[in-house]
Order: C-alpha cells, then sequence, then structure tokens
C-alpha cells in the first residue's frame, strides 16, 4: 500500500470514530447513553450551619480532608466517563446523579481531566433535605439544549406531623438533537426505620412522580419522559407497579404505559446495591411507551444494563462482591459508592 493510500485509510478511520454510531445488520446507527448514578455522600470539605455535614469536613467523624474529596471526584468522574463506553466509545450524554452536597462538587466533578473534554453542563436546583444532599443532571452541550428546568417538592411528614424535608423530583426539559425529551431525577426517601415502616414515604414520591408525567402529558401526549432514580424500591415494589403502574414487558403496552425495562433485570437477580446479603435495584429508569417502537427515524429505546466493571467490586473481606464504597463500617477505604450505575441506550438510524 503506498503512503497516500495509508494516510487516507487513517484518515477514514479517524472519522469513523469521532461520531457515535454503531453498525448493526449492514446499517448505522446513533446511540446516546442515558445514565444514573448514586454517588454515596459527595461533599465539599466545608462546614454548612444549614445542614448536617458535620461528619464530612476535616474535623468531623469521617475526617473528611480534601485529599479524600479530591480522591472521590477523580474515582467518580471515571466511572461516568466510561458508563456505555463499550458501544458509543465516549461518556452519557445523561447523566442523573443524586446524593450530591452543591453545585460546586457537580463543577469539580465536570472539569476534572477524566470529563473536561466532554463539556457537561449542569442543572441544579438546591433541595431542603436535612442532609444537603440534591439531585441533579449532567448533560453534553453537544447533544442536548436545556430548554425548562424546574424543581418539585415532596411535601412529608414524621410520625409525630412534624416536616419531614427530602429531596426535591428534578424535571428538565429540552432537546437530544432535534428531538424534545423531559428528564426526572429522583432520590426518592429512604428505607430507615424498615422498609413497611417508610413505604408511605415512597408511595407519596411515585405519587408526585406520577402527577408530573400526568402534566406533561395534558400538554402533549406524545411527550417523550425518562424518569431515573435511586427510587429506595425494587422494580417490583408497590410504589411503581401500583402506583406509577411500570410493566416491565413489551406486549400489549398502551400509549400512555410506562415501560420499566430493569424490572426484566431485577427477577434475573440484577442488582445495583447490596445489604445483608440481599441485593436491590434501587437504581433504575422507566419511561414512556413511545420510547417503545419500530421507528427508525427517531430515538427508541435499545437495551438497559448495570455498569459494574471490576474496579467497582469489593475485591476481598466480609464485603467481597459488593460495591466499594468510600467507607466501610466507618473506615476510609478510599472506593467509589455502595452503589453501581444504571444506564439505557437510546439508538434511531443515523442521517
Amino acid at each position: 500500500m503506498d503512503s497516500s493510500k495509508s494516510e487516507l485509510l487513517i484518515f477514514l478511520l479517524f472519522i469513523a470514530c469521532s461520531f457515535e454510531v454503531y453498525a448493526q445488520e449492514d446499517s448505522t446507527y446513533e446511540v446516546k447513553t442515558i445514565a444514573f448514578y448514586n454517588i454515596e455522600n459527595l461533599f465539599d470539605t466545608e462546614n454548612d450551619s444549614l445542614t448536617y455535614d458535620d461528619e464530612r469536613t476535616p474535623k468531623g467523624k469521617d475526617n473528611w480532608t480534601l485529599e479524600r474529596y479530591q480522591q472521590k471526584i477523580k474515582n467518580i468522574s471515571q466511572v461516568l466517563s466510561e458508563i456505555g463506553s463499550k458501544i458509543t466509545k465516549t461518556s452519557p450524554d445523561i447523566i442523573g446523579i443524586c446524593e450530591i452536597e452543591n453545585k460546586s462538587v457537580l463543577e469539580d466533578l465536570v472539569n476534572h481531566e477524566n470529563l473536561s473534554d466532554k463539556e457537561y453542563g449542569i442543572v441544579h436546583l438546591d433541595s431542603p433535605d436535612e442532609r444537603g444532599i440534591d439531585v441533579a443532571l449532567l448533560y453534553k452541550k453537544k447533544s442536548f439544549i436545556v430548554n425548562t428546568f424546574k424543581s418539585h417538592r415532596l411535601l412529608l411528614n414524621d410520625a409525630e406531623g412534624f416536616r419531614d424535608y427530602t429531596r426535591d423530583q428534578l424535571v428538565v426539559s429540552g432537546y437530544l438533537d432535534n428531538e424534545k425529551f423531559h428528564f426526572i431525577v429522583n432520590h426518592w426517601p429512604s428505607r430507615s426505620g424498615g422498609e413497611a415502616r417508610s413505604k408511605p414515604n415512597r408511595i407519596a414520591a411515585a405519587k408526585l412522580n406520577k402527577r408530573i408525567i400526568d402534566s406533561i402529558q395534558r400538554l402533549d401526549i406524545d411527550s417523550k419522559i425518562i424518569s431515573m432514580g435511586d427510587l429506595n424500591d425494587d422494580p417490583i415494589d408497590e410504589s411503581l407497579k401500583k402506583v406509577l403502574k411500570t410493566k416491565g414487558k413489551k406486549k400489549n403496552l398502551e400509549p400512555t404505559d410506562l415501560f420499566n425495562p430493569f424490572e426484566k433485570l431485577f427477577r434475573k437477580g440484577v442488582g445495583s446495591l447490596a445489604y445483608r446479603d440481599k441485593w436491590n435495584l434501587f437504581d433504575q429508569m422507566f419511561f414512556t411507551s413511545n420510547l417503545i417502537n419500530e421507528t427508525k427515524d427517531s430515538y427508541s429505546f435499545w437495551k438497559a444494563s448495570v455498569f459494574i466493571p471490576s474496579y467497582l467490586l469489593d475485591p476481598r473481606g466480609r464485603y467481597k462482591g459488593y460495591p466499594l464504597r468510600t467507607y466501610t463500617g466507618g473506615i476510609y477505604i478510599g472506593g467509589y459508592s455502595d452503589h453501581f450505575p444504571v444506564f439505557i441506550y437510546l439508538i434511531r438510524k443515523a442521517s
């Protein structure tokens, strides 16, 4: 092969690798990765007098130093850079995040060298959560144009009738390439105090989520809506199956139905976190049935997965095979999170 042909081949290979496309059955498809990750208590090192963040400070119980904070940023940015990359060769286009303290830590995250060249935008609003943790959405500016965003407050009361402050549900609407999408980022109330005792709080969160979805569909019945988050419930629990009425099978989906691909994974024993030797799939995405279709000219659901590279697994001891956390038993081990990330691929025929 002469030098001119060699240079042309290298150039064509470079062009081919510059686009997020995937060859399948003699056709070329555009693929977008939509991800969610509970990154487990990403706090800065400053003491916020308005929240209970005292443990995550240099003088707190966790001895949360700048060095440990920077290591956490490095770890999480590495994970985010690799989710879904087996197919797309790049990081996700949309990333829902929970358990972050403020916008500042998100800015440090997207500006880390693992992510800085991806040019992520940030949508974040402060929640009234007592611990000071929020939800947020990261998006590639080249892929998604934000149109509107709004937080919806979840109003709860404790057993004594006092206000129980928790996370808002964040709704971000915009255009994924040229298609209108609505993303809802959730972090529903935990199972603290027991699953049964805390269940009404998650039922309330599901009802709020349904009201948000219904309000979007009233304006446009064909809206494409993806709701994601750490729901602290599994795909088969009442909050999802009875309140939101999510379905785990594509067969006989009605136009206003919600499809949850993680139900099938859960029934196969796949989990995103473990507690007392039991796996749960609290981290999920469900979406409107119009993302399950045969047209190749608009984005549709392809497949769902839990992202579990080997480095996210605890390699030894009592928690071998569990998510490798930042702290275990109060001892700093410099891991990642107590959750695995989840993601879906959207696909359409390339123009």
